[in-house]
């Protein structure tokens, strides 16, 4: 068991997260006193203890625009280069900001290949805040990029879908394998699309004015010909529809295979096949 993960398991952690957030809706003066502090001392307590994290030593690097185009949909880019890629184990992916700040949890498994490292999603942002991609390695040290992005209200912005229409799609997906240039490269990159609300519990129903209860996808599992690219664990903070591209290692078998599982425990599946279409 890594440092990290001695005080709460990731699902403790996501549930307690979740939990305060509607909290919040209830304490608009908290919620204030929260926005205006530092919440990054704290965090980094009850997430990393006191562990050092080293902010210098390039082992991991995140792309993020300055100013979010859309505060629910804002995209992000996290890059390991291949020269740390072999001793990265986790990703820890936080907005300092957000209601439930711990955004995912990114264990990697051995289809994640020695090459450059790559995933990019798109997560919502509820208010002016540092986003953080906390790199583990194999000794144990952390490593971390740090983006400050403007944005205000990705979490409670209200879903702009029919209810029934979003029910009725819930869990669908497509996974494909891009097509690369070079066939004798040893990394490849692949994308999934998982069609699901990501209710964050902090929206309400435009027809109704009733709030909507949480619902967003707790874990998933991306494997390449049966071996392990990456495990993750997420919480409200990943965009409707989570559309996530990653990189992966080449192996003699292709095919990429997908397992989500949500807040109802809705079992989803979802995979390639070896020509990515």
């Amino acid at each position: 068991m890594t440092p990290h993960t001695t005080r709460w398991t990731p699902s403790r952690r996501f549930a307690t997260a979740a939990l305060a957030a509607l909290a919040l809706l209830a304490a608009p003066q908290l919620a204030l006193a929260v926005e205006q502090a530092d919440p990054w001392p704290e965090l980094r307590q009850s997430v990393f203890q006191s562990q050092a994290i080293d902010e210098t030593s390039g082992v991991v690097t995140l792309e993020a625009p300055v100013r979010a185009e859309d505060a629910a949909l804002t995209p992000l880019t996290i890059r390991i280069p291949a020269e740390h890629a072999a001793s990265a184990r986790k990703l820890t992916l936080m907005i300092d900001k957000n209601p439930s700040p711990l955004v995912a949890e990114i264990t990697f498994g051995p289809a994640a290949g020695t090459g450059e490292r790559m995933i990019s999603t798109r997560v919502r942002v509820d208010s002016y805040s540092n986003i953080r991609a906390i790199v583990e390695t194999a000794d144990g040290k952390l490593h971390m990029a740090v983006k400050f992005v403007k944005a205000a209200g990705g979490c409670s912005a209200p879903a702009l879908k029919d209810p029934d229409a979003i029910l009725a799609e819930i869990g669908k997906m497509h996974v494909k394998a891009i097509p690369v240039a070079d066939a004798a490269s040893a990394m490849r990159e692949g994308q999934l699309m998982i069609k699901h609300p990501q209710y964050s519990g902090l929206q309400t129903n435009q027809a109704t004015g009733y709030w909507i209860p949480f619902k967003y996808i707790t874990s998933l599992d991306v494997k390449r010909g049966g071996e392990l690219v990456f495990s993750m664990t997420g919480g409200i903070s990943i965009s409707e529809d989570p559309n996530i591209r990653f990189s992966y290692g080449a192996g003699t078998d292709d095919l990429i295979e997908v397992t989500a599982t949500d807040t109802d425990g809705r079992i989803m599946k979802g995979s390639s096949n070896t020509k990515g279409s």
